[in-house]
């Protein structure tokens, strides 16, 4: 039986009660990628027509997942996975230059986040396709893991082509699109005049300027505690980007183990470590995205060591026998601080 947890890490906006000296602020939201955007606007322009940015929006959204959406048999990811052919296939330049950033991300990671780990997502049954909850056998596993390698891409942005060292190769975006619609939107009110707003998409968000009490937009981060209640570590963002992952969002169960959708590019296997979830705050959240990802596969020292050395502002929750505990960069602790 596949299930949703409940969702224990979360990232949610603390509001003031304090009604009386807010700035007007306009909420835009609708549907994309399978999930819910939701756009604040703090004080906009008086002559910013909210109507046809709401249209501007919902085009953008349309243009990112005809690029990136596996789902969409016709978008150019879609179009390029099924090339047979392992010549240079002519691509959209902006996809080019998506795969290039992925690509960078796999490299700092040592592999640990890959775009090309599509052929595993399918085969544990997590990607368009439904498949039964079941565990692959190693043999297909291994075959998959073949076909799985972001060095097997090669890019050319400057002629706009790409090309794969295998017809088999698949390209899963899903660990960097819903962060790179979000710098899309935010590109778009910068484009636009608009100095304060949020943008989410699925959880992940980026904020700039101030929200309506005039302060930095405070994000809270949730973990909950034994008696049901609730922990927070509060930061105070403003021009940042923050994303989480977590082993908790996308699951199967068999025989009373749990399967996490998160698959470990190396190994060919969902993650197996007491790493639940990481939230990362960055400039980029196409990037925080996808190093989120990363981290989650490295695991609780693995991961916590190199998010440190990068200097990445991290946090961390991990398993005990306890309960959760968390973990921090200290990147993520001078933000707490702020």
């Amino acid at each position: 039986m596949r299930a949703r947890s409940a969702l224990y890490l979360s990232l949610t906006l603390i509001a003031s009660c304090n009604s009386s000296d807010l700035l007007p602020a306009y909420d835009l939201s609708g549907s994309t990628m399978g999930t819910t955007f939701n756009i604040t606007l703090v004080d906009p322009p008086a002559e910013a027509d909210l109507e046809l940015l709401q249209t501007k929006i919902q085009d953008r959204l349309e243009h990112v997942e005809n690029i990136a959406s596996t789902y969409r048999a016709d978008s150019e990811v879609s179009r390029f996975n099924a090339e047979t052919s392992t010549d240079w296939e002519r691509v959209l330049p902006e996809f080019c230059r998506m795969v290039v950033a992925a690509n960078e991300v796999s490299s700092m990671t040592h592999g640990a986040f890959d775009i090309t780990v599509g052929p595993l997502v399918n085969l544990w049954g997590f990607g368009p396709e439904d498949h039964a909850d079941a565990v692959p056998a190693d043999e297909d596993i291994e075959a998959a893991q073949k076909n799985v390698g972001y060095e097997m891409l090669e890019t050319d942005c400057d002629h706009s082509v790409m090309r794969k060292a295998s017809a088999a190769i698949y390209v899963d975006l899903s660990g960097w699109a819903k962060g790179y619609a979000v710098d899309q939107l935010a590109t778009l009110l910068d484009e636009r005049g608009i100095a304060n707003y949020l943008v989410e998409i699925g959880g992940e968000l980026r904020v700039r300027g101030h929200n309506a009490e005039q302060r930095k937009f405070a994000v809270a981060v949730e973990k909950p505690l034994k008696n049901n209640t609730m922990d927070y570590s509060v930061v105070r963002l403003s021009d940042a980007s923050v994303a989480t992952s977590g082993d908790y969002r996308n699951f199967f169960e068999l025989d009373g183990k749990s399967y996490s959708h998160t698959i470990d590019p190396r190994t060919g296997r969902p993650v197996n470590h007491d790493l639940t979830g990481v939230t990362v705050i960055s400039t980029n959240t196409a990037y925080a995205d996808a190093v989120a990802t990363a981290l989650l596969v490295l695991g609780p020292d693995e991961g916590h060591a190199l998010a440190e050395r990068l200097r990445i502002a991290a946090y961390f929750v991990v398993r005990t026998a306890d309960g959760l505990e968390e973990k921090t960069t200290s990147q993520f602790d001078q933000l707490r601080r702020m």
